[in-house]
């Protein structure tokens, strides 16, 4: 319970009269509002799919470490930490966990600690006389080389800006429609009993009183749904019910508004991603890479690369998606055979690609060309002029060919 509704109740009960009349009617019902909160916020499930979908990229993502000229350095010091940031975290917790916080919250503090990643929090920050960011947690300074602060810029130098802040207005509004229909729902739509009694209440009638609180002990008892009570009632008293007055549909309506909105708070339009979704996954995934995906990719790159190498240096770390990873496998299949065919590429490495060994041997390492290709290219273009293909078998491009 947080501070607020501890408050709530507090004054609540300060205001309450206790005696008769509190023995009779003790079941109040009292609609809170719903505040959004890092706690909480993952419970709106479309905030959840959204952020899934965007972290889950990024933590399948190979990281690897490239010099000046793009080749990448299989055996650097940096990789190791990346694959074991720390003891209770790994490679990919730590990436999902930052990707998370930099999406909700806007900003995000990787910590270099020796050969150990954090992620920090309650981070304090500050620009010098010099315009040089200082770091401070719980009072204690961190120096810059230690830390990085990798914001999700908005139009401020020192703070990035999040969904907390940019959507909370809209989060907290559906959060609170969404709360209004659960717990509608959770009591069947059954908001009150009301008892209606034919004589007036008397509290200095005893047995009327104890009548009363016998019945309404029999009502609160009911908990559940399918509960079957029966209570005997004498003349003149009669149990009825009072529905909830929830709109559903107005409700409803808010709802499929809104709901939407959020999505455009990570850069991604709702509608645009769930129709691709539904009819054709690889544009959908692509959709999803390049509004949202590769801009944090971008921005994860320099800031761990300056943590780990420093501003001089010519070392870059760099996120590799694969975006094949999230197509089926039949689409998988008609690319392979489509890259083969035109020359781009040899079958070893289509069966590296579609989870095969390679065959390792001439034919399987060399590069084929269409025969339609190449009737083309012969219109096109004179004998000395055309493309040979490369690898030893050139002068079996049509021979081999059997596209």
């Amino acid at each position: 319970m947080g501070l607020r509704d501890r408050f709530s109740n507090f004054l609540y009960r300060q205001i309450e009269k206790r005696g008769w009349f509190e023995e009779i009617y003790s079941s109040v019902a009292r609609y809170g509002g719903r505040y959004v909160s890092d706690d909480n916020i993952l419970e709106s499930s479309d905030v959840y799919e959204l952020l899934q979908d965007i972290s889950n990229q990024l933590m399948l993502a190979e990281i690897v470490v490239e010099d000046k000229d793009g080749k990448e350095i299989r055996s650097d010091p940096a990789l190791k930490v990346l694959r074991n940031p720390n003891n209770y975290l790994t490679q990919s917790e730590f990436i999902k966990l930052m990707t998370n916080t930099y999406l909700l919250e806007g900003e995000v503090f990787p910590v270099l600690d020796g050969d150990r990643l954090h992620l920090a929090t309650n981070v304090y920050m500050e620009l010098d006389d010099r315009l040089i960011e200082h770091f401070k947690i719980n009072g204690t300074e961190i120096p810059g080389y230690m830390i990085r602060h990798i914001k999700n810029i908005g139009t401020n130098h020192l703070h990035g800006v999040g969904i907390l802040h940019l959507g909370r207005n809209t989060l907290d509004g559906v959060m609170n429609a969404e709360k209004v229909l659960t717990e509608k729902y959770r009591k069947g739509g059954l908001l009150a009993y009301l008892l209606k009694l034919d004589a007036h209440i008397n509290p200095q009638n005893s047995t009327q009183s104890k009548l009363i609180k016998a019945i309404l002990d029999q009502l609160e008892a009911i908990d559940e749904s399918r509960t079957v009570k029966l209570i005997p009632l004498g003349k003149g008293y009669e149990i009825d019910t009072l529905q909830s007055s929830i709109d559903d549909e107005k409700i409803l309506a808010y709802l499929n508004v809104y709901k939407k909105d959020l999505g455009k708070f990570l850069g991604i339009n709702v509608d645009t991603y769930q129709s691709l979704l539904k009819s054709d996954i690889e544009r959908a995934m692509m959709y999803l890479h390049n509004k949202a995906v590769k801009p944090i990719m971008r921005n994860f790159e320099e800031h761990l690369s300056v943590l780990f190498f420093g501003h001089n240096s010519d070392k870059r770390i760099k996120f590799k998606i694969n975006i094949l990873d999230f197509v089926p496998y039949s689409t998988k299949t008609n690319i392979g055979y489509n890259i083969v065919r035109t020359g781009i590429t040899s079958p070893d490495n289509v069966a590296e690609m579609l989870g095969f060994e390679k065959q390792n041997t001439p034919e399987s390492q060399a590069i084929y060309i269409s025969n339609d290709l190449s009737k083309i290219g012969q219109k096109n273009a004179t004998d000395d002029s055309l493309p040979t293909g490369g690898g030893e078998n050139q002068n079996e491009q049509e021979g081999n060919s059997n596209a």
